[in-house]
Parts: structure tokens; sequence; C-alpha cells
């Protein structure tokens, strides 16, 4: 059997990130998530540890593969990118709702700053110039890259044909990622 092409959830955090990754689940796939990474180098070690993990799983939502999504083409030829978004002012207001004052080594890495509230300019800039750059990378291989809009309505009908994979017959997840948290608080398993 043919090993299945990975597939690269490449949207920044707050975009459905967690109803992409339910949705490849429900198609098969073997899929990591942010794993509660908080070691302050995490620029330095993000590309060693996820090469390892993109060896032993088939789908990747959250950090850090949007940020590695060059890395990761060219280190797996032929793979799927998924680039979720929202509008900006949607986004924005997700973010800081949801991480406020709260700083992370990786969300430093990110945005240069750890903390989006009041540093809404600077992570709307990165989230705007990562789009951009994303759909500037992919734009002589379009069958490489999917941009989705999962807060605006679109499901199976676009993701299901871009991977090759038959509709289900179930509608499309959308998760509530803060509850999925709550419900799995503790966790350690890659997986989630």
């Amino acid at each position: 059997m043919t090993p299945r092409r990975k597939v690269f959830g490449i949207g920044f955090h707050k975009t459905a990130t967690t109803s992409l990754a339910t949705a490849l689940r429900s198609l098969g796939y073997r899929v990591t998530g942010p794993n509660g990474v908080r070691d302050p180098s995490i620029a330095r070690s993000a590309r060693p540890l996820a090469f390892r993990l993109a060896e032993r799983f088939d789908a990747f939502q959250d950090n850090p593969w949007p940020i590695l999504y060059r890395d990761l083409d060219e280190r797996f030829p032929g793979s799927r990118f998924v680039l979720t978004v929202r509008p900006s002012d949607e986004w924005i207001r997700s973010v800081v709702r949801h991480f406020g004052a709260e700083s992370t080594p990786m969300r430093e890495w990110i945005y240069g700053v750890g903390a989006p509230l009041g540093n809404e300019a600077t992570y709307l800039a990165r989230y705007v110039g990562h789009n951009q750059a994303v759909r500037e990378h992919f734009r002589e291989r379009p069958e490489a890259l999917l941009v989705m809009r999962i807060t605006a309505g679109d499901g199976w009908e676009r993701l299901c044909p871009f991977l090759g994979e038959a509709v289900p017959d179930m509608p499309f997840p959308h998760v509530n990622a803060a509850a999925v948290r709550d419900s799995e608080a503790g966790s350690n398993d890659p997986s989630d």
C-alpha cells in the first residue's frame, strides 16, 4: 500500500485549525497538533522536533507547522498544504480574547512579541504577511495549496477533492477549540 501524502495545516491558530484536525482524523489521518511546547529555545529546536514528528504522522495542524511550511514543502515533496483563514478583524479579536496578556516562547518566536494584548498591530501584520507569503510560495503549484475559510462554511466539498478522498456521510466538524482543550487538560499525547 502506498503511504498517504502528508497534509500540513498551515493556518495560524484561531482559524479553525482544530476543526481541520478533527476532519482529517475523520478521514483516517494520523494527526498531531500543538504539543504544549514552552521551551524558550523553540526557535532553535522547532525544525528538528517537527521533522521527527513528521515521520510519525500523516497530518499536522497548529504550531509550529505554519512557520515551517517552506522547509516542510522542500523536505516532503508532493505533500498537501491547507491554509485556514478568517477575516483579519475576527481573527485578532479571537486571538486577544483567547490568549490576552499570556506570553509564550512560541508566540514570541512567531510574532516577535509574546502576548497579543497591546500588540494587536504586530500580530495582524504577521498574520496578513504569513497568508500572503504562503499564497506566493505556492503560486506556481496551486494543486499543492488549498485555502479554506472553515468559519465561513468551507468543508468536505473543498477538502476531500483536494486530498483525493471521498466525501464522508457526516457533517463537517466545527469544533470549539477551547472546549476541546479543557476536556483534554493534562494530556501529553502528541496526537491531541
